[in-house]
C-alpha cells in the first residue's frame, strides 16, 4: 500500500503526464494500485523501434520517491528480455543512485534513450536491426494478443513468467486490453486491415482469385512479416527467375563462346589434317 506520500507525488505526476505527455511515451497507473503503472513506449523514427508499440510497467516502492521502481518491458523488443525486471540507474536495481527529484516521465524518457542505445545490463540482449525491425511490425499483434497461442511457441515468445508485475504470454492479450482498452481496439482493427493471422503473427496471403492493392506501408509490413500477395508472389518469383537466368548467362556467356570458338579451331585442324 502507497503513504500519503507516495499516493500525493504519483497522482500529481499523472495529472502533469496527462497535461504534457512526453514524445513517443503514454502511461497511466493502474485503477486497483496506484503503485503500478503501465506505459506504451512508440518506437522513434529513424531507429530499429519505428512505429513499434512497446508495452511494459513500472511498480513503485510504497516509499516512493525516495525508491525507484522495478522497470519491465513486456513487448518483445530485441533490446529487452519480455517481462524481466531491468537494471538501469533509474531502477530498483540502483536504489542509491535514484535521485527523489526524478519523475515517472524522467523515468520513462530514460528507459526510451537506455533502449535506443547499444549499452548491455542485465535484462538487455545484443540484437541486429533487422530483428529488432521484425519485432517492432509485430508489436502490435503481440500485445493484443499476448504472443498468439499459448501452445504454439512462437519466437520472443515467453511462455511463463515469474514474479510481480510480470506478464504470462499467452494470455490472449488479457491484460494489456485491461489496461489499454482503446489502443487494443485500434490493434485489433490494424490487425484486420493489414490482414495479420492472429494466431501466429505473420500476413495472410490474398484470397483466391483476387490482389489486394496494398500501400507502401503495408506492402513494408508484410515484408517484415514474411506476407505476400499470392499472385504478387508469382509475378515476383517469374521476375527473379527471369533476372537470374540472364544474370546466370551473362556471366557465362563469354566462356561459352569462347569454348566454342577453340572447338571450331580444332575441329579444322583435324579435318584439315584428315584431307
Amino acid at each position: 500500500m502507497a503513504t500519503p506520500g507516495a499516493h500525493k507525488r504519483l497522482t500529481r505526476e499523472y495529472q502533469n503526464i496527462q497535461k504534457d505527455p512526453p514524445p513517443y511515451i503514454v502511461a497511466h497507473p493502474s485503477e486497483s494500485n496506484i503503485l503500478e503503472w503501465h506505459y506504451i513506449l512508440t518506437g522513434a523514427p529513424n531507429t530499429p523501434y519505428e512505429g513499434g508499440q512497446y508495452w511494459g510497467s513500472l511498480v513503485f516502492p510504497s516509499d516512493y520517491p525516495f525508491a525507484p521502481p522495478a522497470i519491465r518491458m513486456h513487448t518483445p523488443s530485441g533490446r529487452f528480455r519480455p517481462s524481466e525486471r531491468l537494471c538501469l540507474s533509474i531502477s530498483d536495481f540502483h536504489p542509491k543512485s535514484f535521485n527523489p527529484a526524478w519523475s515517472v516521465a524522467t523515468i520513462l524518457n530514460g528507459l526510451l534513450s537506455f533502449m535506443n542505445s547499444e549499452e548491455m545490463t542485465a535484462g538487455s540482449i545484443s540484437n541486429n536491426p533487422a530483428e529488432r525491425r521484425f519485432y517492432a511490425a509485430r508489436s502490435r499483434w503481440w500485445n493484443s494478443t499476448g504472443g498468439g497461442s499459448a501452445t504454439s511457441p512462437t519466437p520472443g515468445v515467453q511462455q511463463t513468467v515469474k514474479g510481480l508485475g510480470n506478464i504470462k504470454a499467452g494470455d490472449g492479450g488479457v491484460k494489456f486490453r485491461s489496461e489499454w482498452p482503446d489502443e487494443d481496439a485500434e490493434n485489433w482493427k490494424w490487425i484486420t486491415e493489414n490482414r495479420i493471422d492472429p494466431r501466429t503473427g505473420k500476413c495472410l496471403p490474398d484470397p483466391p482469385g483476387q490482389t489486394v492493392q496494398c500501400s507502401p506501408e503495408t506492402a513494408a509490413l508484410r515484408r517484415r512479416l514474411g506476407g505476400i500477395h499470392s499472385s504478387g508472389a508469382l509475378v515476383q518469383g517469374g521476375e527473379a527467375v527471369r533476372d537470374a537466368g540472364q544474370n546466370w548467362f551473362g556471366k557465362r556467356g563469354l566462356y561459352y563462346a569462347l569454348g566454342a570458338f577453340m572447338l571450331y579451331v580444332i575441329a579444322l585442324r583435324v579435318f584439315g589434317d584428315v584431307d
